[in-house]
């Protein structure tokens, strides 16, 4: 297996969040050699507070489907001089991995991913979590946008009132409906059997919304052949890992997965 050569890194965001929480991140790894970028979804340019005065009529970013996500930064990679590593978290994980999946990438890190198809779900806090967001019961050709009570159990249990509020007005944006449900379609398919670039999966201890079990079971979908594939449990990492304030250890730890694979 040729070592990872690559020192471009594409970042890609969650869903729920800008694509400012990637800041440090792109700080850290740029100090490291590395050039980077965190491309913000369609129709998501904007800080947080101009992106929630369009709630709940952003027709645009409503009717956004995973495919056409998948696709955006599909194409974002590929233009690119030389195959980047991919970095996602979350959604962006899952897309991470899809990216993988198609050669584009020179290797993956998925943090906190949300699972590809095949990977049932079941967990209660994943569904406590995240059920709102699939609009069952409102309309798809209106944004969500998740309440402070949801984004405290979904995303940043465990942490004060006060940085709680902060990463809330800081971060939080309307979604769209459309796209989280696409991760339960076939938009959100890998072959588990195809050889892939190296690919990391990272989870968290008191993660709600993408449990540690669910992350290692889409890790251990994937068939042991002569891929690299890991996979790390940070303890005491929730779902806003990119902001807590431990985020470097686990920034470093998978700078030196790079350049130790």
């Amino acid at each position: 297996m040729r070592k990872i050569t690559a020192k471009s890194i594409v970042f890609i965001t969650g869903a729920f969040v800008t694509n400012a929480c990637w800041d440090e991140w792109r700080a850290y790894f740029e100090i490291n050699g590395y050039k980077t970028i965190a491309p913000a979804w369609p129709f998501k340019n904007g800080t947080a507070a101009d992106l929630r005065s369009r709630q709940p009529h952003d027709t645009d970013l409503a009717a956004l489907t995973l495919t056409e996500l998948t696709d955006h930064y599909a194409s974002i990679v590929s233009r690119m001089p030389e195959k980047p590593i991919v970095i996602g978290h979350s959604l962006g994980g899952l897309i991470t991995q899809i990216i993988v999946n198609r050669d584009l990438a020179a290797a993956g890190v998925a943090i906190h991913s949300v699972p590809t198809l095949g990977v049932f779900p079941y967990e209660y806090s994943f569904i406590k979590a995240g059920w709102k967001s699939l609009g069952i019961f409102s309309s798809l050709k209106k944004t969500y946008l998740m309440s402070f009570k949801d984004w405290q159990y979904a995303f940043v249990n465990e942490m004060s009132l006060e940085e709680q509020n902060i990463a809330y007005q800081q971060f939080t944006i309307p979604e769209s409906k459309t796209v989280t449900r696409g991760a339960l379609t076939t938009a959100a398919r890998v072959d588990y059997k195809k050889e892939h670039a190296p690919l990391l999966f990272t989870a968290g201890s008191i993660d709600n919304i993408i449990p540690a079990h669910l992350n290692y079971r889409n890790y251990k979908k994937y068939a042991k052949n002569n891929s690299v594939l890991a996979y790390r449990e940070f303890q005491g990492r929730n779902h806003f890992v990119l902001g807590q304030t431990d985020w470097k250890n686990d920034a470093e730890y998978i700078l030196n997965w790079l350049k130790a694979t």
